[in-house]
């Protein structure tokens, strides 16, 4: 069964699923952070399919969060290595990371911590008000009419009753 494409949604959440909102899309930009370049690094680790694999790897290049690269070596068919768009990806892939380490593991249960490159652990990632006041779920709205541009969000006139 075919899905059917969010790509033209209002919603920002819906279109970022449209891009990376299956399993296997997370799990391979995931390893790409971690070092993973070529399909067999990927094949070996997730244990996926070639067909599969194959499938979300040119959905990644088509979306560019991915891009392949000649390999250094001459034997090899290519790499593949994130994108500016897809190293963005690594606060999304944190909050993941931090809500499973929250509410997927049992006390005591052993899990993969990330640290930075001093091996100190990562901060709590959390919402903040531009004033730097945290804010909770029950905090945030959200609200239609606003346009991208350049320098972030702009009101539209229909927003504003106008």
């Amino acid at each position: 069964m075919r899905r059917t494409s969010l790509c033209g949604d209002i919603c920002p959440v819906a279109r970022s699923l449209d891009e990376i909102g299956d399993w296997w899309s997370i799990l391979i930009v995931r390893d790409a952070f971690h070092g993973k370049k070529r399909f067999s690094d990927f094949q070996q680790n997730l244990g996926l399919a070639k067909n599969i694999l194959s499938a979300r790897l040119r959905k990644l290049i088509a979306h560019g969060i991915v891009e392949k690269r000649m390999a250094p070596d001459a034997n090899a068919r290519g790499e593949y290595h994130l994108t500016e768009k897809g190293r963005q990806l690594v606060l999304v892939l944190s909050a993941i990371r931090q809500w499973g380490e929250d509410h997927l593991y049992a006390e005591g249960e052993p899990l993969m911590v990330a640290r930075d490159r001093m091996s100190r652990p990562i901060a709590r990632l959390s919402l903040m008000d531009q004033d730097g006041r945290p804010l909770t779920a029950n905090d945030i709205i959200v609200t239609p009419g606003h346009k991208k541009t350049k320098s972030g969000l702009k009101r539209t006139r229909r927003a504003r009753g106008v």
